[in-house]
């Protein structure tokens, strides 16, 4: 019914899941250059082009992004009711979980707030480089709790984040173990069509 080029185009969209389980292998500089090259290809107001990136390899460095923001997280938890708050202070409070699920690389998009629709376009712009990830035989996953990373000045200037920038999306990607769950069935859209 389709083209070849759009069902593998559609087939990568229905198949792609979250990833959060990886192997320890390093992922080549190519396969980022691509990743950020796809994302750099989607819809974007004006032209404008907000975004920006901050990829990070270093271990070290991913370790300490997760425990501060599993600290920040655990902080919010004081608010809310037990019942919810519970099963999250236990994996927070874990010393050996990572908020990254291990993963080699983490990348910041990063989207420039003096664009009125930064938030926007750098979503789309993440959008497709786990869509790329995907299709490159990688796994990725939108990690938005790691997002509290901006309450750390010291991070932020590590980072090199400049002052009119925002951390939008905070991407994982790495290569898949072999156990992975099953992607959750999609219900049907709720569609109003008006001819």
């Amino acid at each position: 019914m389709y083209s070849e080029q759009a069902e593998a185009v559609l087939g990568c969209i229905r198949e792609r899941k979250s990833i959060r389980n990886f192997v320890d292998r390093p992922v080549p500089d190519n396969l980022i250059q691509s990743i950020i090259h796809a994302g750099i290809e989607a819809p974007t107001a004006m032209g404008l082009q907000p975004w920006r990136f901050v990829v990070i390899r270093d271990k070290g460095l991913i370790k300490r992004i997760s425990d501060f923001c599993k600290a920040a997280l655990l902080e919010t938890l004081e608010g809310y009711p037990p019942e919810h708050a519970e099963p999250y202070r236990k994996v927070l409070n874990d010393p050996g979980y990572s908020l990254f699920f291990n993963a080699p690389l983490l990348v910041f998009v990063l989207g420039d707030e003096r664009c009125h629709q930064y938030l926007y376009d750098c979503t789309l712009c993440a959008g497709n480089m786990l869509l790329a990830a995907s299709t490159l035989g990688l796994g990725g996953c939108w990690m938005g709790s790691a997002e509290v990373v901006a309450e750390s000045p010291d991070l932020l200037a590590e980072l090199r984040i400049p002052d009119h920038f925002r951390i939008v999306a905070p991407l994982i990607f790495g290569y898949p173990a072999a156990t992975q769950p099953t992607k959750p069935e999609r219900r049907e859209p709720y569609t109003i069509w008006i001819d």
